[in-house]
């Protein structure tokens, strides 16, 4: 079906978006999107068709006409039609379950009615037929029972019977949603708000790749926070609402087609959001980047995406779309061994560098130290003394360690560099990596690293060891998280996450600690 797009506020028309049958709304809070989808079903006049399980599960409040062809227009018919059987059901789960009873109720009538006068007549197979097979599949543990005009429901390997009562939110959210899309009228119009609601992850594309090929006919309309839903359509037309202006009644919006290196997913996960784009390393679980980094940098809206390349990549395919979505994207990468002219390359494409080798090293920052201690009344200055004092004695065992994975970083980095390029023949490659070993001279390298890492240790420089020192097990053995009243070093990393959480004096050092590592003040990050 062609669906016409609301005025758009520059005044020019919106458009249509034609021979669509998936239409996937997204927005900011507050960006004007439920008008959007309202503007959208006005304009599909009696074709319009609205489904809400937040709405059908709870007692009805609204006063308001019900749209023509909902499942309240159709009740209130019913019991008109039917005052024998009159029911006064406050939910429109409850008013879709009625309908779906008494239809099942007048169809049976009719086919006995049919055979009593002798006529041929197949036995009917009704709308509750349906939602009850499609409602199995999707549930295929469960079974649907009817006795005694009621639907009664069980589980696999359990005898017990029970009403839709007993059913959980997102068991009647299924139910409701099958239902519901049944009764829609021919080639409507179907808006669906927020079709997470209640719905597990693990059924929710199958709960709606069953229902949109039920109703081939019909045009689905999404309006939805859920990211891994959005991108989940196919043939679908993503729709990124930005702004509002109620004088005009007009909106701000793009129809989306990314296209490029970022997933779908990852896209729509950061136009919900009107802040610019922090890409960062880790998963988003368990990685100490995606839980430090969004209460370090509250103004960004912070997407973990594993390796260091891939926040490097993303944050140029964002940037390359900066005309589209107009959001500015910048990306963080631990130092991991990079020298200062890696470091400057990087920054000139938005990528921050910190000062230290790894994001644990972070957490040893003098000033973290410092507020953590004092925080759990500690003495922050005996702390932080024991503590550097630790991680100078860690790493001086190290030293020819470090030195040759310095090394190591340096030469792999210089080889994958110069080995592209174009060779006449074997013995130019033959040549070319003779004298690359004299270019690089990576003994020469680690002795002086060695030579560099010795005074380090001389001058008791302790902000040079950590842009040097990488070695995850630092916050474990030098016994930071007891020094400053913790039991374990979770417990460290835990307790500098609540502080900044509460937001008090000491977040404020922690989170100035952390940006002068990157260079950066709490006022600007330039």
């Amino acid at each position: 079906m062609d669906i016409q797009l609301p005025l758009r506020i520059d005044g020019k028309s919106g458009g249509v978006l034609h021979d669509t049958r998936q239409i996937t709304i997204i927005g900011a809070n507050g960006s004007g999107k439920s008008r959007f989808c309202n503007a959208l079903l006005k304009a599909c006049g009696d074709k319009a068709y609205r489904i809400s399980a937040l709405k059908a599960l709870i007692p009805l409040r609204s006063t308001d006409e019900p749209l023509h062809g909902s499942i309240d227009e159709m009740f209130n018919r019913m019991n008109q039609v039917n005052p024998q059987v009159k029911n006064s059901a406050d939910t429109e789960f409850d008013r879709l379950y009625y309908i779906m009873l008494m239809d099942e109720f007048h169809q049976l009538m009719n086919y006995k009615t049919h055979r009593m006068l002798g006529e041929k007549m197949e036995f009917p197979k009704t709308k509750l037929d349906t939602t009850v097979r499609k409602w199995q599949q999707v549930f295929p543990k469960n079974r649907v029972l009817r006795e005694n005009g009621k639907l009664l429901f069980s589980t696999e390997g359990y005898s017990d019977k029970f009403s839709s009562l007993r059913l959980s939110d997102g068991e009647r959210a299924v139910l409701y949603y099958i239902g519901a899309s049944l009764y829609a009228m021919p080639d409507a119009v179907i808006l669906v708000d927020d079709p997470e609601t209640f719905i597990h992850h693990s059924i929710m594309h199958t709960l709606w790749n069953v229902i949109e090929e039920m109703r081939p006919d019909c045009t689905f309309i999404y309006n939805t926070h859920d990211v891994d839903f959005a991108s989940s359509r196919v043939d679908n037309q993503c729709v990124w609402v930005k702004a509002f202006d109620p004088e005009r009644g007009a909106w701000d919006y793009e129809i989306m087609q990314p296209g490029q290196e970022l997933s779908d997913a990852l896209y729509f996960d950061i136009l919900g959001s009107r802040k610019p784009v922090l890409f960062v390393e880790g998963d988003d679980r368990h990685s100490i980047d995606s839980r430090l980094y969004p209460l370090i940098f509250p103004e960004y809206t912070v997407k973990p995406l594993g390796s260091c390349d891939k926040v490097i990549e993303s944050v140029r395919s964002f940037n390359d779309l900066r005309s589209f979505h107009r959001l500015e994207s910048r990306g963080i990468v631990d130092r991991d061994r990079r020298n200062d002219q890696e470091v400057a390359y990087l920054l000139k494409r938005n990528i921050y560098v910190p000062n230290v080798a790894e994001i644990e090293n972070i957490l040893m920052l003098e000033g973290v130290i410092r507020a953590v201690a004092r925080y759990k009344h500690r003495n922050d200055g005996e702390v932080f003394e024991r503590v550097k004092n630790a991680v100078f004695k860690m790493f001086s065992h190290e030293v020819k360690a470090q030195a040759l994975e310095h090394v190591r970083h340096y030469v792999k980095r210089s080889v994958e560099m110069r080995i592209d390029m174009k060779f006449k023949n074997i013995s130019d490659v033959e040549e070319h990596m003779v004298d690359l070993v004299n270019e690089i001279n990576p003994r020469g390298m680690y002795e002086q690293l060695c030579r560099d890492f010795h005074d380090y240790l001389q001058r008791r420089d302790y902000m040079a060891v950590l842009r040097v020192y990488n070695q995850k097990q630092m916050l474990g053995d030098s016994n930071v998280a007891s020094l400053c009243g913790y039991h374990r070093k979770d417990d460290y990393i835990r307790g500098v996450l609540n502080i900044l959480k509460g937001d008090g004096p000491e977040a404020h050092n922690i989170r100035h600690a952390v940006k002068h590592c990157f260079g950066l003040t709490d006022q600007q990050e330039q």
